[in-house]
């Protein structure tokens, strides 16, 4: 009967002392200051899509990437008070892994609910329509035209576009390039009829229809919008408030509406608050 008696009063020994050891780690999380969160190493350490357009580009002067992510980490760290560092990743599986091995601290992709298995997604500061690219003569005219037996859709590997056609798409043939063509190699494609409609955010539409002199076409319609949203890894969800407050203060200043005209981003507007 002692034995019994010992062995329940161990185990809510036991207990109570995981209780205590949670609340002492949870009270160290909240009595930590931002910076400290954000930034354990000292400086805030970034990652972003280096193909996405609406994330920023590289300025051909000075060899800079400036855009809305450059802004509002610059922005960030100077309300820390820290350094920071912008780095870009290939794809968003650069991003993720960053992240979860954690040689970033904060990152930035459009939403989906694949990605959100492997990240934490936070405050969106940017909406992103996406358009679908066509040859000039096509007769294709809308998004609703698309989906079509004998279509041809491309798309790059694990880009929002692609997650989209591959999953919604219920007649026309995806086709996954590793990729995104530069213009000359994306207009060879229509020319040789690789492709019939390409699934690109907005703003690459626009710019391939530029580089092109509008031989290829940008679809005035968006067939999708996706928010551009903060991220961080999945063990890290507690740095997800300070990052909810800097980008509701850089909604309501209009921090984020200004990047975006500096930018000269078409396609994409300031996301609105809300909670996911």
């Amino acid at each position: 009967m002692r034995f019994i008696f010992g062995s329940a009063t161990a185990a809510r020994s036991a207990q109570a002392a995981f209780i205590i050891l949670t609340c002492v780690m949870s009270i160290s999380v909240m009595t930590q200051s931002p910076a400290t969160m954000l930034a354990p190493t000292g400086t805030l350490r970034a990652v972003f899509l280096s193909t996405n357009p609406v994330h920023a580009r590289v300025n051909p002067q000075s060899g800079v990437h400036e855009g809305p992510v450059p802004d509002l980490v610059k922005e960030l760290a100077r309300k820390l008070s820290v350094p920071f560092t912008v780095v870009p990743a290939p794809d968003a599986k650069g991003v993720i892994d960053q992240l979860n091995n954690h040689t970033a601290d904060v990152g930035f992709l459009a939403y989906d609910e694949t990605r959100a298995r492997e990240v934490e997604f936070g405050a969106p500061f940017i909406v992103m329509f996406n358009s679908y690219v066509v040859r000039a003569d096509s007769a294709i005219q809308r998004s609703g035209d698309v989906d079509r037996t004998g279509v041809k859709v491309g798309a790059v590997k694990g880009q929002t576009q692609e997650l989209f056609v591959s999953s919604h798409l219920k007649n026309a043939q995806v086709k996954v390039f590793p990729t995104m063509p530069p213009a000359p190699e994306l207009e060879k494609l229509f020319a040789v009829g690789e492709v019939d409609v390409f699934a690109v955010n907005r703003q690459r539409a626009l710019d391939a229809q530029a580089a092109t002199a509008s031989r290829l076409r940008a679809l005035a319609d968006s067939f999708l919008e996706v928010e551009q949203c903060f991220v961080v890894g999945k063990s890290d969800r507690s740095r997800l408030e300070p990052i909810e407050r800097f980008v509701a203060e850089a909604r309501s200043s209009g921090f984020i509406k200004q990047s975006i005209e500096r930018a000269k981003l078409t396609g994409v507007d300031v996301a609105p608050a809300k909670s996911r």
